[in-house]
């Protein structure tokens, strides 16, 4: 098998064929459908796929001096406690980035006067069209939190380094995250020279 696509590839072309498609559960936050379909190698199956109704945003506040802020808080379908950077959803046909400022202030109180979109990923797609985008966000000003009724939420201020660590132990595994926090060090690295 070839690594590298011959100079006539076609990127855009879908060697799935849809028979039929069915939407079998949907709430104000997902839709679930099931296609019967025929795959790349003719053969006939289902696939599975969920549709978010929200683009995900994540948010790597940093002031002055390196810091950053995690947001802890546990996640029901994890059924675990997870650190990772502010973040939530923005409906599809909002601006991502008044999206993103609304989170921030939401889970941190901060609001920033500098913002830099650095990375747009898809968080699992092989199963989801969930498209996110991680955004950094400096020249901070503090103000109250005002998080939603569902979250019961903690904050925790630390060096960039130091969330850069926890992400590479595997303390930090939100997969949003793990690529900001990643993205964002690099950046601000090459910044800094």
């Amino acid at each position: 098998m070839s690594h590298i696509p011959s100079p006539d590839f076609d990127e855009t072309h879908n060697p799935w064929q849809v028979l039929s498609s069915e939407v079998t559960y949907q709430n104000p936050w997902i839709r679930v459908r099931e296609d019967q379909v025929i795959n790349p190698k003719g053969g006939r199956g289902i696939y599975g796929v969920v549709t978010m109704k929200n683009k995900a945003l994540g948010i790597i506040p940093v002031d002055a001096d390196g810091n950053t802020w995690l947001v802890g808080q546990y996640r029901y379908p994890l059924n675990e406690y997870s650190w990772e950077i502010p973040m939530g959803g923005g409906p599809v046909e909002l601006d991502i980035l008044e999206s993103a400022q609304r989170e921030l202030k939401e889970e941190t109180g901060f609001t920033a006067r500098r913002w830099t979109n650095i990375a747009r990923l898809h968080t699992s797609n092989s199963v989801t069209d969930e498209e996110g985008f991680v955004f950094l966000a400096e020249e901070l000003e503090a103000g109250d939190v005002e998080p939603e009724e569902t979250e019961d939420l903690r904050l925790w201020k630390l060096p960039l380094t130091e969330a850069v660590a926890m992400v590479m132990d595997n303390r930090i595994t939100d997969a949003i995250s793990v690529a900001g926090l990643l993205k964002a060090e690099r950046i601000l690295n090459a910044r800094r020279g």
